[in-house]
């Protein structure tokens, strides 16, 4: 009993010490500790009052165990600005699934209800996190000379931005937008990149929702990926490794003459990769679409 919930201790302390358990973060509970590690109640038990007397974790009413932090706040210290950056760190770190008010109020100590003095709603919480989110973008006051330097700019900006937060990308809405200021600003931005030429205010619109939209769609890879490393534990490489064999078996079955000579040459797909592809392919299209607003008007015949 004494060996196994020393080890229990150890594992969740070095868990904490590696900050893959942090602040205001549950420790499993001296049930999951008897199912996981198949020790009597009595040892999950006494690796808890380990733990607590160690000041790894303390006991959380209605909440459980969790790890030790600073001092709990109190509610009337909280502010939109801190509910909003507890809730963009636990969706980076943990994915969407994981959000919600209850998660929140442990990483900050505060009781649940009063996070809705501050953010009424979920909805409402998760457009403050797409504003702040898309707010990082550091677009510069002054635009880059000419038109595709400015969209490629503001593209790649998006992309790392969503890199940043996996749960950006399928978070925002294409067809029914969020209001978020900051990402109407981020679309005035791209409008403007178009002074100067003859495009019409619809057409560099269309232009922004184009480009977006393909960062957007190659960035919504981007959660699931992580979920998956998660869950599984390996990368998209590990687990590429695993399908070797059911690949082949499919090529070969299917007579697929052309996936079978792409094996054979350099192909590396990942989602980076993917960008660059499709944004300098979307970019070369623009480009007659934009100089046919520079030609002038035909002449007319003489009547």
């Amino acid at each position: 009993m004494d060996a196994l919930y020393r080890q229990i201790v150890q594992d969740i302390r070095g868990r904490i010490e590696a900050g893959e358990l942090r602040p205001g973060d549950r420790v499993p509970s001296a049930r999951a500790l008897v199912r996981d590690w198949g020790v009597a109640i009595a040892t999950a038990t006494k690796a808890h009052a380990a733990l607590q007397e160690e000041g790894l974790t303390v006991a959380r009413p209605g909440v459980g165990t969790v790890v030790a932090g600073p001092a709990p706040r109190r509610d009337h210290e909280l502010t939109r600005g801190r509910i909003v950056e507890a809730a963009i760190e636990i969706a980076d770190t943990d994915g969407m699934a994981e959000l919600s008010m209850r998660h929140i109020a442990s990483r900050l100590g505060v009781s649940t209800m009063s996070l809705y003095r501050h953010v009424p709603s979920r909805e409402e919480l998760i457009l403050a996190m797409i504003d702040s989110a898309i707010g990082e973008l550091p677009l510069p006051a002054r635009h880059p000379l000419g038109w595709r330097a400015g969209v490629e700019l503001c593209a790649r900006l998006e992309w790392a931005a969503f890199q940043r937060h996996p749960w950006l990308a399928p978070t925002m809405s294409l067809n029914r937008p969020q209001m978020a200021p900051n990402a109407m600003r981020l679309s005035e931005w791209v409008m403007a990149a178009f002074d100067g030429t003859r495009v019409p205010l619809p057409d560099r619109m269309y232009i922004q929702v184009l480009i977006f939209s393909f960062v957007r769609g190659v960035a919504s890879g981007l959660e699931p990926e992580a979920d998956a490393i998660r869950d599984s534990g390996l990368t998209a490489d590990q687990w590429i490794e695993t399908q070797t064999e059911v690949l082949t078996a499919v090529m070969n079955d299917g007579g697929m003459p052309h996936f079978r000579a792409l094996t054979t040459q350099p192909f590396d797909f990942d989602l980076a990769q993917l960008f660059e592809f499709g944004l300098a392919r979307l970019l070369d299209g623009l480009e007659p679409f934009i100089a046919s607003f520079a030609a002038p008007p035909p002449a007319t015949a003489p009547s």
